[in-house]
């Protein structure tokens, strides 16, 4: 049974999950449906198609570098609301142009604007979730499960646009921008009640955060290897003959997965405060990046996604609850940022470095093993973290 504060509480959790939606998984994942249709329509090789997200990764660690000093002027909850509009806008902005240097600065621009919405939101959602100490790892979860219902929503409505007519992807990103500008109002709505105003003084988080090294370097590593799985995994499922129906099953699967991931690792995060959580969640990731390549089976593909749906939003979730377990409140704006900047890093380089090994001999299935391989890094730099000492 739920109890009083937690059932107020879980209202609020739900809202904020709205904005993690728009900010990964309408603005940044739903590319992933888009790369087929427009890779076809704008002859792209894959240094350009994962180019362009590398430039959106590019635009995320710009607003993830702002945020820390926008966070000690204006409040959190302006900023997140402010992001999820300004990311509308830019979704809707990408239907009017097939020109790619429009497209790229669009993607740069959607990147700052998604940061904006994450961070502030990431900071709501540990205040909220210090409302309910007993429960804080399902509110966390639900926050960044949130992610799961962008993917959803993005594998319902973007291949009926673009199956029959791959000309037609713009029409799927004014679609996208109009769902966006919806969730940002329900967020609104459902977060009138929550502040994270402007903190007074310095952050002190420098000699704090140095503490946590492994943990960010293990979460670097996830940055650069999960990005491709969430870039190129649907083209890779088209190469292999998947069917329309089929690869609209898998991402609904996959957003479902990360729903579900509110739930499955709740414990897990509320329990450890060393990198225990992120070293197990990154392990995991490695394993369903790798089955894609094992094997083309339909079974196969769809535990992949289950897996990798279940798992990946929650190594973003286990970076809040290190901060929230390890630094005082004062410094969580500060260490979600810093988690968030080498996040940020990290994706910066893999969809293009992973683009240019698959226009390579091996394709698309030895980016893939590349990426599991640096997942696997990073599983062992997190299990190297260990919990700060409590002040």
């Amino acid at each position: 049974m739920i109890d009083a504060p937690a059932a107020r509480t879980l209202p609020a959790a739900l809202a904020l999950a709205l904005a993690a939606a728009v900010s990964l998984g309408l603005a940044r994942f739903s590319y992933a449906l888009l790369l087929p249709p427009m890779r076809q329509d704008l002859a792209w090789n894959y240094v350009t198609a994962g180019g362009m997200n590398t430039l959106n990764a590019v635009g995320y660690l710009i607003g993830a570098l702002l945020m820390p000093r926008l966070m000690r002027r204006l409040d959190a909850r302006w900023l997140m609301l402010a992001g999820g509009a300004g990311a509308a806008l830019l979704l809707a902005l990408h239907a009017t142009t097939r020109a790619d240097a429009l497209l790229a600065l669009l993607r740069t621009a959607t990147g700052v604007c998604s940061a904006a919405s994450f961070v502030g939101g990431g900071l709501l959602a540990a205040r909220l979730a210090s409302r309910v100490p007993a429960r804080s790892g399902l509110v966390l979860g639900i926050y960044y499960g949130g992610v799961g219902m962008g993917i959803i929503g993005s594998a319902l409505l973007v291949p009926p646009l673009v199956d029959a007519a791959p000309q037609r992807w713009p029409a799927a990103w004014l679609v996208l921008a109009l769902a966006a500008a919806l969730f940002t109002v329900l967020t609104a709505l459902g977060t009138r009640s929550l502040r994270a105003p402007p903190a007074a003084g310095a952050p002190r988080t420098h000699a704090a955060l140095g503490g946590l090294a492994l943990g960010l370097a293990g979460y670097t590593m996830f940055g650069l290897g999960y990005i491709a799985y969430m870039t190129f995994i649907i083209t890779l499922l088209r190469e292999q003959g998947l069917p329309s129906a089929s690869v609209i099953g898998f991402y609904v699967l996959l957003g479902v997965g990360v729903v579900a991931s509110s739930w499955l690792w709740a414990g897990l995060l509320q329990r450890h405060r060393n990198g225990r959580p992120m070293a197990i969640l990154n392990a995991l990731l490695a394993l369903a990046t790798v089955l894609p390549v094992l094997s083309a089976r339909p079974l196969v593909v769809f535990v992949s996604g289950a897996l990798f749906g279940g798992v990946f939003l929650s190594v973003v979730a286990s970076t809040t609850a290190l901060v929230r377990h390890n630094l005082p409140p004062a410094d969580w704006p500060a260490g979600i940022a810093a988690f968030t900047i080498v996040f940020a890093a990290g994706q910066i380089v893999g969809p293009t470095v992973v683009g240019w090994i698959a226009d390579g001999s091996g394709g698309l299935a030895r980016g893939f093993v590349a990426s599991a391989a640096v997942l696997a890094l990073g599983a062992l730099l997190a299990a190297l973290q260990r919990a700060l000492p409590r002040t």
